[in-house]
C-alpha cells in the first residue's frame, strides 16, 4: 500500500512537473523503516538526495539541520528532513525550496496527533531562562500539522501502524514547458545564453545583466526560490568572460554558487561546440576556490566573500549569489567592484531575514552606481501554482504582507486601539495574524520563518499592537528579561551563554555587573509601524500603551537595535537612555548595536544610574579606539540620549590650553584629551542645544572624541584645507569655554578679547 501510493505520487510529479510531499509519521525505528521503503518505491537518485538529520538514515549527502544553509543555491531531486529531534521553519524552508519539480520532500516526525505536545531541540532553543522547555507552548506545530492534513500535494504515512493516512494525489493537467522563447531584438550576449532560458523572466534577467559589460553598472535580481536567478547568473558570468571579462563570483558557500557555475560550464561547451573547438576542461580540484571556468579571453572564478571582498576591485565584475545571506557589511565592500551583480531571495529563505532589502537596498541607492532592477516572478525549478510551495508559504507565512495601504490610512495615535495579541487569539484569526507577521517581515531585517514559531510558543515573548478598524498599523514584539537566579547570574559573569535576555547578558558579560540580571524587564525586540501611516506618532502611541501596562511590574523597559541617527532620536524621544555602544558591528546589519533603558522603578533608576556612570566613564577611550569609525552623527544621536552630566574635571593648565586654542596660544596635540573631555560635556548635556552647528558637533566627535587624522577629518567634513578643519575646531572649542568654562577659563580668555 505504502510503495504504490508513493510510485503514484512520484509519478504525479513527474508528469506535473510539480514536488510532492510525504510525510512519515511514527516511532523513531518505525520512521527508519518506512524511508527506506519510501526512497525504493520513489526510485530517488541518492546521488541528487540530501539528507538532513543526525544520523546517517541514507547513503547519501547528510547535514546536520542547523546546516541547512548548505542548501541555499542548489537544486535537488529529494531532500529527507529529520524532524524527530526538532522542527526549525528555517531548515524547512530550505529543504522545500532545493527541491526540483518531480522531486520529493520527505518529512519524518513523531505521531502527528502528539507531536504539539512534545517538546524537543527546537522547542529547547525557545525557553530562555528564568523558563525551561516544559513552558514552551505547542502552537506553531499544531497549525503546521493542520496543514499538513489540508493542503494537497502532502501524503501522510503511519509508519507505526504501516498505514497510508493521506493519499495527497492531486490528479493534475499535465502541463509542458515550452522553450520557444524570443531572444531580445537588442541583445549583445550569445544568442546560445538566451536558447537556454527557460522562462521569459530569465530572458529579461540575462538581459538586465548586459549592462554590466560597463563600469560604473550594478544589476539586482530579485525573485523567490525556484525561479532560476541563480541560472541567469551563471549564463551571464559566461556570457561576460566570453566578452572578455574578468568575472569573480561569490556566494556565501562554493556549494551556494554550483547551479550559477554549472550554467557558465554549460555555456561554455555550447559556445566551443559552435566554433567546433575543442572544449577547454577545468583543472584542478572542483573545491579549490581560484579554479577558473575559461571562456574565450575571459575567466570566471570563485572565492569565499572573505577573499573576494579583497579581490572585487580586480575583477571586471563581481556577482553576489544569494545576496542576502551574507552580512550587510561584507556587501558594502562588494561596492568597490568596477560592475557589481546581485542576486537574492524574496521571502526570507536564506536565514538573515530582511537585511539586504531593509539595510543594504538604500546604500547602494546611494552609491555611484547606475542601478538595473529585475524581479521573476515565474518559477523555473518547477510548474507555477506547485501545491508545496503554495503549502509552504501558508504553513511558515511567508508570503504574508502587511494591510493594504488604504484599510489602514485614516489611522491616527487617538483612534487606534491597543491590544494585546495572545497566539490563541492571533490563531483563531488568520487574516490578523498574516497582517502583523507580515508587517514584521517587511519592517525588519532580522525576521525568519523560526520567529513565527517564536511569536507562537516562546514563553517570555508577547506581541502587542496598535489596530484600527481591525487591521494592524503598528505590532510591538516583547520580551521578558531578568528576575535570573544567582547561579546563572554567576555563569554569565564568569564567561558563560545564557540563552535569551540579551540585555542582561551584555550589562553582565561585557560590561561586568553581576547584579543587572536580578530586576525584571521586557526588551522591545521588534517594532514596526505599516509605511502608510509613518511619522504620525504611532510607534511612540504603542511605546506608550506598552509603559502603561507593564510598567508597574516591572523594573525596566529596554532595547537593542542596529544604531542609525533617526532609531536613535526616535528611542531617546519615548524616554530611552544609552548605556551601551558595541565595539564591533552587527554582522546582519552592518551597524553597531546600541542597548537603551528606561526606568519603571527604583530598581530600574539604580540599574540605569550605574549604566550611565559607568558608560561615560569608558566613552572617551571607545570612541577613541574601537569606535573610531562610527558614523559622527550616530555618535551625536547616542550621546544626545544620556541621562548624567560627564564631570569635565580639567586642570588649570587644561583650561588655560582650552581657552588659547581658539588664538593660536593653545595647541590641540597638547593635550588631546582636554579637547575630548570638554566637547563629551556638551555632546551628552548641551546647556544650549543650538550652540553649535551639526557638522561643528560632528568635527568635535571625529576630532577630539575619535582621533582621526586631521586630513580624514577634513575631507569628510568637507573642508577646503586642514587649517580651516583646526580653524573651526577652534572656534568650536571658544564656544564651548565660554559656555562651560569656571572663573580659571573666564579669566584666561578674557585675554584674548
Amino acid at each position: 500500500m505504502v510503495a504504490s501510493i508513493v510510485r503514484r505520487l512520484r509519478a504525479e510529479a513527474r508528469r506535473a512537473d510539480e514536488r510532492r510531499l510525504v510525510v512519515i509519521a511514527g516511532g523513531q525505528r518505525a520512521r527508519e523503516r518506512t524511508l527506506k521503503a519510501v526512497v525504493d518505491a520513489a526510485d530517488l537518485e541518492l546521488g541528487r538526495t540530501t539528507l538532513l538529520s543526525p544520523e546517517d538514515l541514507l547513503e547519501c549527502e547528510r547535514f546536520d539541520p542547523f546546516r541547512s544553509d548548505a542548501l541555499l543555491g542548489r537544486t535537488r531531486e529529494a531532500v529527507v528532513y529529520d524532524a524527530g529531534q526538532g522542527l526549525d521553519p528555517d531548515a524547512i524552508a530550505r529543504a522545500v525550496g532545493a527541491v526540483e519539480g518531480g522531486g520529493l520532500v520527505v518529512l519524518l516526525t513523531p505521531p502527528l496527533d502528539a507531536w504539539p505536545d512534545r517538546r524537543d531541540g527546537f522547542d529547547e532553543t525557545l525557553a530562555v531562562p528564568p523558563f525551561a522547555a516544559k513552558d514552551v507552548t505547542g502552537h506553531f506545530r499544531r497549525r503546521f500539522v493542520a496543514t499538513l492534513r489540508a493542503h494537497p500535494g502532502i501524503a501522510i504515512l503511519d509508519a507505526d501502524a504501516g498505514t497510508v493516512e493521506r493519499e495527497g494525489l492531486t490528479d493534475p493537467t499535465p502541463r509542458f514547458r515550452t522553450t520557444d522563447l524570443s531572444i531580445p531584438d537588442d541583445y549583445t550576449f550569445p544568442a546560445a545564453a538566451y536558447r537556454r532560458c527557460l522562462t521569459a523572466d530569465q530572458v529579461g534577467a540575462l538581459q538586465a545583466f548586459e549592462s554590466l559589460r560597463e563600469s560604473g553598472r550594478a544589476v539586482v535580481i530579485e525573485a523567490d526560490r525556484g525561479r532560476g536567478k541563480s541560472s541567469a547568473a551563471g549564463l551571464a558570468a559566461g556570457s561576460l568572460a566570453a566578452a572578455g571579462r574578468d568575472v569573480l563570483v561569490t556566494a556565501p558557500e562554493r556549494r551556494n554558487a554550483a547551479e550559477l557555475l554549472e550554467r557558465a560550464r554549460e555555456l561554455r561547451d555550447d559556445l566551443g561546440s559552435e566554433r567546433g573547438d575543442p572544449v577547454d576542461r577545468d583543472t584542478g580540484s572542483s573545491a579549490d576556490d581560484d579554479l577558473p571556468i575559461r571562456i574565450g579571453d575571459g575567466s570566471i572564478r570563485f572565492a569565499r566573500p572573505t577573499a573576494a571582498v579583497d579581490r572585487a576591485g580586480s575583477a571586471d565584475v563581481l556577482i553576489v549569489d544569494e545576496a542576502a545571506a551574507l552580512p550587510v557589511d561584507v556587501l558594502l565592500t562588494c561596492l568597490d567592484a568596477q560592475a557589481v551583480a546581485f542576486t537574492t531571495t524574496v521571502r526570507g529563505y536564506e536565514g538573515t531575514g530582511r537585511g539586504f532589502e531593509v539595510r543594504f537596498r538604500d546604500r547602494l541607492a546611494e552609491s555611484h552606481f547606475a542601478v538595473t532592477e529585475r524581479t521573476m516572478d515565474e518559477p523555473i525549478r518547477y510548474a507555477a501554482g506547485d501545491p508545496i510551495e503554495v503549502w509552504l508559504f501558508r504553513a511558515l507565512l511567508l508570503d504574508a504582507t502587511p494591510a493594504a495601504d488604504q484599510l489602514v490610512a485614516d489611522a491616527t495615535p487617538e483612534n487606534v486601539t491597543y491590544r494585546r495579541l495572545d497566539p490563541s487569539t492571533l490563531l483563531d484569526d488568520e487574516h490578523l495574524l498574516r497582517e502583523l507577521f507580515g508587517l514584521l517581515v517587511v519592517a525588519h531585517y532580522r525576521t525568519e520563518p523560526a520567529d513565527f514559531a517564536r511569536l507562537l510558543d516562546a514563553p517570555n515573548v508577547s506581541v502587542r499592537a496598535l489596530t484600527c478598524d481591525g487591521h494592524v498599523v503598528s505590532v510591538a514584539l516583547l520580551a521578558r528579561e531578568g528576575d535570573l537566579p544567582a547561579d546563572l547570574r554567576a555563569e554569565m559573569y564568569e564567561g558563560g551563554r545564557v540563552a535569551g535576555n540579551m540585555i542582561p547578558d551584555v550589562l553582565t558579560s561585557q560590561l561586568r555587573d553581576e547584579a543587572a540580571g536580578v530586576p525584571v524587564g521586557q526588551r522591545v525586540m521588534r517594532i514596526a509601524t505599516h509605511d502608510a501611516v509613518r511619522e504620525r506618532g504611532l510607534g511612540s502611541r504603542l511605546l506608550e500603551g506598552i509603559e502603561n501596562e507593564f510598567g508597574d511590574d516591572i523594573d525596566w523597559l529596554g532595547t537593542g537595535y542596529g544604531a542609525t541617527p533617526e532609531l536613535v532620536e526616535f528611542w531617546r524621544e519615548n524616554g530611552y537612555h544609552a548605556v551601551h555602544l558595541s565595539t564591533s558591528r552587527n554582522e546582519r546589519s552592518g551597524e553597531h548595536s546600541a542597548i537603551m533603558l528606561a526606568p519603571t522603578s527604583s530598581a530600574g533608576v539604580e540599574l540605569l544610574g550605574r549604566h550611565t556612570e559607568w558608560f561615560l566613564d569608558r566613552l572617551e577611550g571607545t570612541l577613541s579606539d574601537p569606535l573610531s569609525g562610527l558614523d559622527p552623527d550616530v555618535v551625536r544621536a547616542a550621546l544626545r540620549t544620556i541621562d548624567g552630566v560627564p564631570n569635565l574635571g580639567l586642570s588649570d593648565p587644561e583650561w588655560r590650553l582650552l581657552a588659547g586654542s581658539a588664538h593660536g596660544a593653545g595647541l590641540y596635540d597638547t593635550a588631546p584629551s582636554a579637547f575630548a573631555r570638554l566637547a563629551l560635556r556638551h555632546l551628552v548635556a548641551p546647556e544650549d542645544p543650538s550652540l553649535l552647528v551639526a557638522r561643528a558637533e560632528r568635527l568635535l566627535v571625529m576630532k577630539p572624541l575619535q582621533r582621526r587624522s586631521w586630513g580624514t577629518v577634513a575631507d569628510e567634513l568637507g573642508y577646503h584645507s586642514r587649517r580651516e578643519c583646526r580653524r573651526d575646531l577652534g572656534a568650536a572649542v571658544e564656544s564651548l569655554v565660554a559656555a562651560y568654562g569656571d572663573e580659571r577659563a573666564d579669566s584666561e580668555r578674557r585675554r584674548f578679547e
